[in-house]
């Protein structure tokens, strides 16, 4: 009997340094001058103040701001299409919109890889995405992991997971607490899907109405595997560019990323105990592939707005006399602002909805 090796145990060294080698060029397209040189090592060095760079902020009561996230299931419609460039961008997205509801500045992020084998193309096209994704967000990608375990993942299946540190100034922090009655609520436009409901996705799509990636979606002229991976729409420059045209805390009182739970779970999670938000479902056209999921599903409208983000992405909080500088400061960041709705007085926190 031959000796026993890693490769006769499904791990491949030299494909494996291979995939490596191709990584630092992905990585140093998102690194600025606060990210310190290390010939090599295991860990990434990112300093936090002010740089020689005049972008860079000095910060004198820092807090980080860290979240962590996946990509879910639209994964394996990644697999189903053959295209690996763009879930990387959701990853990114996942995480910093979610640390980006607390007035935060992106500094690093830090992916995590694991597949079943050994595969360099499949790799250096996931971490591609990946940084596309940080440059779109303005954060560094400092490192990661990608694990190789055959035992534990099926031939061709991978997963992607995701940990953003972001940084804001204590007294800057925007946390929900000064929501008020009155206030009014800007959705911003989100690009599809982005990384949520894809089992319920799936499920109607390929399951039920038994449709083919290929196949074309006639009211938006495109095939169904382009609509599915759409990547998600970061928000990060949008926001940046509302805090600069008004305060933050005492004009922008609350911001929410609006993933799984939709409208309703993630404002209410910023509400205070005796905030209300009532939204008016007329106030935006819901994007076409809502529609074409839900008739194809078929899914009740109901089920639709408590799973999908119904194309409102992120849904800002502000007093009502800076809502119109808000607005133009978004639709200059390219955003697609609209007021949905408003803050009332209440015994129990929540939302609802009207028309």
């Amino acid at each position: 009997m031959p000796p026993l090796t890693y490769q006769s145990a499904g791990v491949n060294l030299e494909l494996y340094d291979e995939a490596m080698s191709r990584l630092p060029a992905l990585m140093q397209r998102t690194h600025s001058p606060r990210v310190l040189p290390l010939a090599d090592g295991f860990a990434g060095l990112f300093r936090l103040n002010a740089s020689a760079h005049p972008r860079h902020k000095t910060y004198d009561d820092p807090v980080l701001v860290s979240g962590t996230d996946g990509v879910g299931t639209k994964l394996k419609v990644a697999q189903k299409v053959g295209r690996f460039d763009t879930v990387g961008i959701d990853l990114v997205a996942m995480c910093v919109n979610d640390c980006l509801c607390l007035g935060a500045e992106p500094l690093f992020f830090l992916d995590y890889l694991a597949l079943a084998k050994d595969d360099p193309d499949l790799i250096a096209k996931l971490v591609a995405g990946v940084a596309t994704g940080c440059e779109a967000a303005g954060a560094a990608l400092l490192g990661g992991e990608t694990a190789i375990m055959p035992d534990l993942y099926a031939p061709g299946d991978f997963d992607m997971a995701g940990f953003a540190v972001h940084v804001a100034e204590r007294s800057r922090l925007i946390d929900g607490t000064t929501i008020r009655p009155g206030d009014v609520a800007i959705g911003l436009a989100s690009s599809g899907f982005h990384s949520n409901g894809y089992s319920l996705i799936r499920k109607a799509v390929f399951e039920h109405a038994r449709l083919g990636v290929d196949d074309r979606v006639p009211e938006l002229n495109r095939r169904v595997g382009d609509v599915l991976l759409e990547p998600t729409r970061i928000y990060v420059k949008a926001i940046q560019s509302l805090l600069k045209a008004v305060s933050p805390r005492t004009q922008v009182t609350g911001l929410a990323h609006i993933t799984g739970g939709g409208l309703r779970d993630n404002i209410e999670r910023i509400l205070p105990t005796d905030c209300r938000l009532v939204v008016d479902r007329s106030a935006w056209t819901v994007p076409a592939e809502f529609s074409w999921l839900q008739r194809l599903g078929p899914i009740e409208r109901e089920e639709m707005f408590r799973t999908f983000n119904m194309g409102i992405g992120f849904v800002v909080m502000m007093r009502p006399d800076a809502a119109e500088a808000a607005v133009r400061a978004l639709i200059a960041s390219a955003a697609s602002p609209t007021v949905i709705g408003e803050v009332t007085a209440a015994e129990k926190r929540g939302v609802d909805f009207v028309k």
